[in-house]
């Protein structure tokens, strides 16, 4: 795979510039020992070498080829958007993101790998982006390179790259505001190797909501993940006291017809790691919370 850019100042070593374009220590590692190629002005130059305003640096990256422990699952895929780079999903309910001890095969991983086989491409190797929970729906992002993976990480990190959520929750709704970011640290609950809870001194969590609409006994709010813990929207809706409807593990109400938590990433924005284009994609809400809705 191949990149190339101009250079925008001057007398620079290639190194700095690279890492200023998001290319890391271990991807020049990558191009030197595996294969790759880095030209300034369509010539072979190391590292070290000082580039100037207006030559044009392009490196060559190794293909990736297999990731040989990640088995192909054959199953079909909704894809929202693809290109050389990104892959866009909708993902169902009860499939799990990636492979565990609980969940070895059959994961959206595994399907995206069948799909890499089935269209012959080069770079095979799985690469996440932003997971969901085995019950949620709706968007997950996989990179279709490294490199890619790399700069959609930092975004990630940075909150360049945006999540928004619709959930219904229950409880006690009055405890519910029009906009609120709920800010509670959130770490391992000692009673279970998959629950979370809000503990003193956990690793910072917040979660933004806005209030969509209220009845009785279920209301709909629009989230916004501003980190990206385990559990987080779940956790911190039930220790308000406004647990997800049909969340069994956290409290959620179980009466409503739902057999998983309601909760749904409906919106991802964020600039395109090579284009820089500001990119949304939207996905109406699945059938059966749009069921429990009505």
């Amino acid at each position: 795979m191949r990149f190339s850019w101009t250079v925008d100042e001057d007398k620079i070593t290639l190194k700095r510039f690279l890492n200023n374009q998001g290319v890391s220590r271990r991807l020049l590692a990558k191009i030197k020992f595996q294969g790759g190629t880095l030209l300034v002005n369509k010539q072979v130059r190391n590292t070290k070498f000082e580039v100037k305003l207006g030559d044009i640096v392009t490196i060559i990256i190794p293909d990736e080829g297999e990731h040989e422990t990640m088995l192909p699952f054959e199953s079909s895929l909704d894809i929202v958007y693809e290109d050389d780079h990104l892959l866009i999903v909708n993902k169902p309910t009860e499939v799990a993101s990636i492979p565990s001890q609980y969940h070895k095969n059959g994961t959206m991983a595994n399907y995206v790998k069948y799909y890499y086989n089935q269209q012959n491409y080069v770079n095979r190797v799985i690469h996440v982006v932003t997971r969901l929970d085995r019950d949620t729906t709706g968007l997950m992002m996989f990179a279709k390179h490294g490199f890619a993976h790399a700069m959609m990480d930092k975004q990630l990190q940075s909150g360049e790259l945006k999540k928004y959520y619709h959930a219904l929750v229950g409880g006690d709704l009055s405890r519910l505001s029009e906009h609120e970011m709920i800010d509670l640290p959130i770490g391992r609950d000692e009673t279970s190797i998959i629950k979370r809870c809000v503990i003193e001194g956990g690793q910072q969590a917040l979660t933004e909501y806005t209030l969509v609409e209220k009845n009785q006994d279920i209301a709909q709010v629009s989230v916004q993940l501003h980190t990206g813990r385990t559990h987080q929207i779940r956790v911190h809706f039930s220790e308000i006291g406004c647990p997800l409807i049909g969340d069994e593990l956290y409290g959620g109400d179980l009466t409503k017809g739902l057999n998983r938590q309601a909760l749904h990433c409906q919106k991802l924005v964020f600039l395109h790691p090579f284009t820089r284009e500001e990119l949304t994609f939207e996905l109406p809400l699945p059938n059966d919370m749009k069921e429990l809705i009505e």
